[in-house]
């Protein structure tokens, strides 16, 4: 199938999908109002092989260190998945399966599946890296870009995370946990018990962000969007909390957007 954009529709809900702009979520309207921010690198778009910040863009992979393009200097953030394009592996009106084989600069070859599931009220994106020959680490996320106001209404963000990552001067956690902080954030939380976090738009609309995974990192630092970003660790994780992929033993994390009118 050609990788032009995907239509999902059900009840009032529609969601845009673009594979062949780095596998990403480009639009979801609820009622004919648009909830994510609009623009070629907006959206929602999956973060794999890593999530966030790799510190200088180097990782241990065994007993090699790997060098990742800094294309945040000093870092490299956010994988490399993104950047290419997504195959269409099936499409309908409610569900569509994406895939992309990792490549340069990325040092081992692997696939990425990207599941979207939309009904009425929700919508469900699950993710896998697997790989039939070498293991490596990696890390799996999303990194929606909400749009911060609605109808006039500013989005409130609420969640209860169990601790903050200390932020270094690096941007990258310093190792330390500590209490939750008010915002603005570019932090990351831990929430053992899965990522929940509820954006809410007074007398608009309330969004709730799932997911099994226990980090999240948001981020309100732009006047546009606001970022809710659940992943399978921490920034620097293919450093301080790696996951290894083998060919026996899948990468794999879902997360759930549910909303209700108010």
């Amino acid at each position: 199938m050609s990788n032009d954009e995907i239509t999902l529709s059900a009840g009032d809900a529609e969601v845009v999908l673009a594979p062949g702009n780095g596998g990403r979520v480009s639009s979801l309207s609820v009622g004919g109002a648009e909830l994510l921010r609009q623009g070629e690198r907006f959206g929602c778009f999956p973060m794999v092989p890593w999530c966030g910040r790799i510190r200088d863009g180097r990782f241990r992979d065994g007993g090699t260190v790997r060098q990742m393009p800094l294309n945040s200097p000093p870092h490299a953030i956010h994988g490399t998945a993104r950047d290419g394009a997504w195959r269409v592996a099936r499409a309908d009106r409610t569900d569509a399966a994406l895939t992309y084989d990792l490549v340069a600069p990325w040092p081992h070859t692997g696939r990425v599946t990207q599941l979207a599931a939309l009904s009425e009220d929700s919508l469900t994106l699950t993710m896998s890296v697997e790989t039939y020959e070498s293991s490596f680490p990696a890390q799996i996320g999303w990194h929606p870009w909400f749009n911060r106001s609605l109808g006039g209404q500013d989005v409130r963000v609420d969640f209860d995370p169990a601790w903050q990552e200390e932020r270094g001067e690096d941007h990258l956690p310093t190792g330390n946990r500590i209490a939750a902080k008010p915002g603005p954030w570019d932090d990351c939380f831990g929430m053992p018990g899965g990522v929940d976090v509820t954006l809410t738009w007074p007398g608009q609309l309330e969004l709730k962000v799932t997911s099994r995974t226990e980090w999240v990192v948001v981020y309100d630092e732009q006047p546009e969007a606001v970022c809710v970003e659940p992943q399978t660790g921490p920034p620097n994780g293919l450093n301080t909390l790696p996951y290894l992929v083998t060919p026996i033993d899948p990468l794999e994390a879902t997360t759930t957007w549910t909303w209700r009118r108010l």
